[in-house]
C-alpha cells in the first residue's frame, strides 16, 4: 500500500491526496486515448433579446516575462452588487478594485475598475509541531453582504481563515488637548487652555483591518469557504472535513469523511458551497465525481447526505484516467437556487436539484484534450482545478481552459464560443474574436492546432458580475476585464 507523501503545508497536499487516491484505485483498462474527438460547435453567446458580443475592457498587471510566483492570481471574487472586485495571489496579498464612474452611465457600462485597497492578508508560517511550511497563497475570497458603511470579506490560505473589515476615512480629528499637531503627547502640566477637537477633511484613506482570525481547525488544505444566506455563519472545507463557523462565536465539524484507517480512503472533498437562499442546505463535491446535498435540519453531523448527484460513467470513454478527470474541481449554485453547475477536467455539467440521477445539461470544454491525457498526467496539468461561473440571469456559464482560452455556454440556444484573454487587442471596446482549436486533419487559417496549445497559460480563476455582463478573468499575473458591447 502506498503511504501518503508529506507535502508543503500539511500531511497531504490536495494534488498529493488526489494522486494517491487515484493511483490506489486505478487499474489500466482498454484505453480510449485514440478515439476521435467530437467536433465543437462555435458561435456567439446569446443574451436576452440578442447576441452578447464580448469586448476587451481593461487589463491589470505587469507585462514583464519574468513573472514572480508571488504575483500569480489565485482567486477572483465580485461582491454582491459588483461594485467591488477582489483578487488574491500566491504572495498572500488581497487587491480590491472599485467600479468607477458612479452616476456616469458611460463609465458604468464599460465597467471601469481601479485599485481601491491593497493589503497583506496572509504571511508564510511554519508549523513547528509537524515541521511543515504553510504557504501564504490565498485560496479563496468570499464577501459578506454589506450592512453598514464598512465592507467585510473572508480570505483563507491552506490553514487559516481571516475576516477583514474594509473602511474609508476622509476626515481626521484635530485640536487635541494632550497631543500636539504632530501627535506627540504633551506634558499635562503645560496645558493652560482647553481646545475643542474638530473633524477636518483629509484625503480618502481605505483601511483593511483583521476583525477575527479562525485558525487551528483544519488538518488538511482548505479548498473552499462559503458564506451562508443568514450572513452569520459560513463553512470551510478541506480534503476530509467541513466545518461550520459562526462569525462571532466558534466552529463545529459538520462533515467528516476521514476513515478510521487511512488506507481505506477512497475519495476526498474538492469543493463545498451553501445554497443561496436556504440556509440549511449545502453541497460538497468529491474526487469521485459525486455531489452530496446535505440538510442541517436533519442532524448536526451531516455524514449522511439528503441527496447524491452522480452520473454513471460512459463505458466507451473508460480509461486509466477516468477517475482523475471525473474529479469535480468546482461547484456553484445558480442565483435562483434551482440548479448547480459542476466542473470536471473535460466538461461542465448543470444539475437540477430535483433530479439526482444525471445532469440536465453537459457541455464539453476541451474534448480535444482526451487524446492528450497521458502527457497531461505526466506534466501534472491533469490535476489543474478549473472554476466555473454563472451569469446574473443563470442563462450562461463560463469556465477556463488552456492557452488563456475561456469558454462561454448558452443554456438556451446550446451554442458556445471560445475566447482568449490576450494583450494583442487591448483597445477598449475591441470585440473578441472567437478562437477555434483544430484536433486533427487539415488546419484552417484561423484555427490553432491542439499540439500548439500552451499549457502554462491557463484560465483557472474567473468571476461573472452578479448583475451585468462583465467578466473578470485571471491569467497568470494579469486580471482581464471584459464587458458586453454597448
Amino acid at each position: 500500500m502506498i503511504s501518503p507523501p508529506k507535502e508543503k503545508g500539511s500531511g497531504f497536499g490536495s494534488k498529493g491526496l488526489h494522486k494517491i487516491q487515484n493511483m490506489l484505485h486505478h487499474r489500466p483498462r482498454a484505453s480510449s486515448l485514440g478515439q476521435k474527438d467530437k467536433p465543437e460547435k462555435h458561435g456567439h453567446v446569446h443574451g436576452n433579446g440578442g447576441e452578447i458580443q464580448w469586448c476587451f475592457s481593461q487589463v491589470k498587471g505587469t507585462i514583464e516575462d519574468d513573472i514572480t510566483e508571488a504575483d500569480i492570481i489565485s482567486c477572483v471574487e465580485f461582491n454582491h452588487n459588483g461594485e467591488l472586485l477582489a483578487t488574491g495571489d500566491k504572495g498572500g496579498r488581497v487587491v480590491i478594485f472599485q467600479r468607477d464612474g458612479k452616476g456616469n452611465p458611460h463609465f458604468h457600462a464599460r465597467g471601469e475598475y481601479n485599485v481601491y485597497s491593497t493589503f497583506q492578508s496572509h504571511e508564510p508560517e511554519f508549523d513547528y509541531l509537524k515541521s511543515l511550511e504553510i504557504e501564504e497563497k490565498i485560496n479563496k475570497i468570499r464577501w459578506l453582504q454589506r450592512s453598514n458603511p464598512a465592507n467585510f470579506l473572508l480570505s483563507t490560505n491552506d490553514k487559516t481563515i481571516k475576516l477583514w473589515k474594509v473602511t474609508e476615512r476622509d476626515k481626521r480629528a484635530e485640536g487635541y488637548n494632550l497631543k500636539d499637531d504632530a501627535g506627540i503627547m504633551r506634558d499635562p502640566t503645560s496645558v493652560n487652555t482647553l481646545r475643542i477637537p474638530s473633524f477636518k477633511p483629509m484625503e480618502l484613506l481605505v483601511e483593511a483591518s483583521p476583525r477575527r482570525i479562525f485558525a487551528n481547525a483544519h488538518t488538511y488544505h482548505i479548498n473552499s469557504i462559503s458564506v451562508n444566506s443568514d450572513q452569520e455563519t459560513y463553512l470551510s472545507a478541506d480534503d476530509l472535513r467541513i466545518n461550520l463557523w459562526h462569525l462571532e462565536v466558534t466552529n463545529q465539524n459538520i462533515v467528516d469523511i476521514k476513515p478510521a484507517n487511512m488506507e481505506e480512503l477512497t475519495e476526498v472533498i474538492t469543493a463545498a458551497e451553501f445554497h443561496p437562499t436556504e440556509c440549511n442546505l449545502f453541497v460538497y463535491s468529491s474526487s469521485k465525481g459525486t455531489i452530496r446535498l446535505c440538510d442541517m435540519r436533519e442532524q448536526a453531523l451531516c455524514d449522511k447526505h439528503a441527496k447524491l448527484f452522480e452520473e454513471p460513467e460512459d463505458p466507451t470513454n473508460r480509461s486509466f484516467f477516468s477517475e482523475i478527470i471525473s474529479s469535480i474541481s468546482d461547484v456553484k449554485f445558480s442565483h435562483n437556487g434551482r440548479y448547480m453547475v459542476t466542473r470536471d477536467y473535460l466538461s461542465v455539467k448543470v444539475w437540477d436539484l430535483q433530479m439526482d440521477s444525471k445532469p440536465i445539461e453537459t457541455f464539453q470544454v476541451h474534448e480535444y484534450l482526451r487524446s492528450k491525457l497521458c502527457s497531461l498526467y505526466e506534466n501534472d496539468c491533469i490535476f489543474d482545478k478549473f472554476e466555473c461561473a454563472w451569469s446574473g440571469n443563470d442563462r450562461h456559464i463560463m469556465t477556463g481552459s488552456y492557452n488563456n482560452f475561456f469558454r462561454m455556454f448558452d443554456r438556451e440556444s446550446k451554442r458556445d464560443v471560445t475566447l482568449e484573454a490576450s494583450r494583442e487587442n487591448v483597445k477598449p471596446k475591441t470585440v473578441l474574436k472567437p478562437r477555434k482549436v483544430c484536433s486533427g486533419g487539415k488546419r484552417k487559417k484561423e484555427e490553432i492546432s491542439v499540439d500548439c496549445l500552451d499549457f502554462n497559460r491557463k484560465i483557472l480563476h474567473a468571476a461573472w458580475h452578479p448583475l451585468d455582463n462583465i467578466l473578470a478573468v485571471a491569467a497568470t499575473n494579469n486580471l482581464y476585464l471584459f464587458s458586453s458591447k454597448e
